[in-house]
């Protein structure tokens, strides 16, 4: 399904081969729903990315085609990843499309902490 403007899911991406179990990952939670894993290019101490297990190219095709309890077992993963960071706090990431930087066409957010981020976006020069 094409979202947005967004290429149809590409069932070789990634994501995909690690949810059939055909790449290894570093499993940090697995739900109903959702997988949560290290990601293997970290950019702080704690970098987990967590995936629906369904086929979603995007936020916003996940919100619009995930059901009710894809999309609250999903969150409640993100959340339950989150949880150990809440004292020093972390961020969430999810890029959508070319322009935010979308590597993998599988709705994903990213988990980062451990260690202060800095400013959200660098201001242009």
């Amino acid at each position: 399904m094409s979202v947005n403007g967004l290429p149809p899911y590409d069932t070789n991406n990634i994501f995909a081969r690690i949810l059939r179990g055909e790449i290894p990952c570093k499993r940090v939670l697995e739900t109903p729903h959702a997988l949560a894993f290290d990601d293997i290019n970290p950019l702080a101490p704690t970098h987990v990315l967590v995936i629906p297990k369904g086929a979603y190219v995007s936020a916003a095709d996940f919100h619009a085609t995930a059901t009710d309890a894809e999309i609250a077992d999903f969150y409640r993963a993100v959340g339950q990843v989150g949880a150990p960071l809440e004292t020093g706090g972390y961020r969430l990431l999810a890029n959508m499309g070319h322009h935010a930087g979308q590597e993998v066409p599988h709705f994903h957010v990213h988990v980062v902490g451990g260690r202060a981020l800095g400013p959200m976006l660098k201001t242009p020069a």
